[in-house]
């Protein structure tokens, strides 16, 4: 009698360890998928005279400009002549970044309308909602940051 009571404590035991794992697996989930959305919004470009759009879409990030201080302006520097007759406003040129479950967008690329350049590229979260971009060629050592400063709604 006193082995099976021992045997079903156990098992109601193993039984709230086991439920207890499952929410905290869970939670962390959950926290990682809010977390992710974290970066969506509007921010200022370093140069203050543009800005851009962080959205996601299909699980991936991609940020756009909404801003450009001379609207018209062309992606004349772009490699291939066919794009180089479209409009700098409403490009994309952050492009595919996943989320890394730690204030960390990579695997991405962005595109340097400036120079008609993409670069790999690394976005990474600030306490206070800004963005350091950074691009690099190769390795992320070799490369440049610049803050993205987030806009308040």
């Amino acid at each position: 009698m006193k082995t099976q009571t021992l045997n079903t404590a156990k098992q109601v035991t193993l039984k709230k360890l086991f439920s207890f794992i499952l929410f905290s697996y869970s939670f962390f989930l959950c926290q990682a998928q809010n977390k992710s959305s974290d970066i969506l919004g509007n921010y200022m470009v370093p140069s203050k005279d543009g800005a851009i759009q962080i959205y996601e879409s299909n699980g991936k990030y991609y940020g756009k400009i909404t801003l450009n201080k001379d609207a018209s302006k062309l992606d004349i520097n772009n490699p291939d002549k066919e794009k180089q007759k479209r409009k700098v406003l409403g490009l994309n040129i952050l492009n595919e970044f996943t989320f890394d479950g730690d204030d960390t967008w990579e695997n991405g690329t962005i595109y340097d309308p400036k120079n008609g350049k993409t670069y790999s590229c690394k976005i990474t979260r600030n306490a206070n909602g800004d963005l350091n971009v950074r691009g690099f060629i190769g390795f992320s050592l070799l490369g440049r940051t610049e803050t993205f400063t987030k806009i308040k709604n």
